[in-house]
């Protein structure tokens, strides 16, 4: 004899709020006064892309809608430090806005570097909201081609 059982699915707590999520956003948005200025205030993050060749480790940053003005770049102690704000336009009434994706504030990224490169020498540009930054390795860091002699 062959029974079946019939089984009721319960949502765990952790799914019920993901399921939740997108409607206390869209409330969260509509009845908080506060909601767009928390959203162009909070901390966010710029992504970054770091690569190595054999002479330069080259480290390029997204920060769209920035100015060069508004970003901040220093080398102490092996410690490449990325910093700046990208500003929220205070004159625009937040009231016409129906959504606020985008993030705003200040950010801070650092990136520890080996001993051998050549503080005094790194450059950095500038240009269609992309920063990059060339960090030159010290002649003893480059690898070198040794040749094998006759013996």
């Amino acid at each position: 004899m062959m029974t079946n059982n019939v089984t009721r699915w319960t949502p765990s707590q952790q799914q019920a709020a993901i399921a939740r999520e997108p409607f206390y956003r869209l409330f969260d948005t509509y009845f908080s006064d506060a909601a767009g200025e928390e959203l162009a205030t909070r901390a966010w993050t710029p992504p970054v892309d770091i690569q190595e060749t054999d002479d330069a480790y080259q480290i390029q940053a997204e920060l769209p809608g920035m100015k060069k003005e508004d970003i901040q770049i220093t080398l102490e102690n092996n410690i490449l430090r990325v910093s700046g704000e990208r500003k929220w336009e205070k004159d625009v009434k937040k009231e016409n806005y129906h959504r606020i994706e985008r993030s705003y504030g200040t950010f801070t990224r650092s990136f520890a570097l080996p001993n051998q490169v050549s503080a005094d020498k790194v450059q950095a540009k500038f240009d269609s909201g992309v920063l990059s930054i060339t960090v030159p390795k010290a002649e003893v860091a480059k690898p070198r081609r040794i040749e094998i002699g006759a013996s």
